[in-house]
């Protein structure tokens, strides 16, 4: 199993851009499919984006395209998420999450491992 770990997060103001990153330890495969998820308070945990094993694949929610970035960099076995022109409906919790596929996935049960995840919050 893969050990996620994730630093970053915080408060921001409308507009304003941020960088989450996830690393990798334990069991690290490079074949591993990455991907973030967010949760809002009193809602379900969604899909943000997700990228594959090689980083020559991406997949975005509609609510994000255009704004948020996914990359990874396979040497320090650590994925990214680059959020520009936040908006107050991006505040949740954000977990990124690993599968050993080489396929993409957007479904929360096609992930097996997750991050504790951590907060971002856009003010208006």
């Amino acid at each position: 199993q893969v050990q996620l770990v994730e630093p970053g997060g915080g408060l921001v103001q409308a507009g304003d851009s941020l960088r989450l990153a996830c690393a990798a330890a334990g069991r690290t495969f490079k074949s591993y499919g990455r991907g973030w998820f967010r949760q809002a308070p009193g809602k379900e945990r969604e899909f943000v984006a997700a990228i594959n094993w090689s980083g020559g694949s991406t997949l975005y929610a509609d609510s994000v395209k255009g704004r948020f970035t996914i990359s990874r960099d396979n040497a320090k076995n650590t994925v990214y998420l680059q959020m520009n022109s936040l908006k107050p409906a991006d505040t949740a919790v954000y977990y990124c999450a690993a599968r050993n596929s080489l396929a993409l996935a957007t479904r929360d049960p096609d992930f097996g491992s997750w991050g504790q995840g951590t907060q971002v919050t856009v003010s208006s």
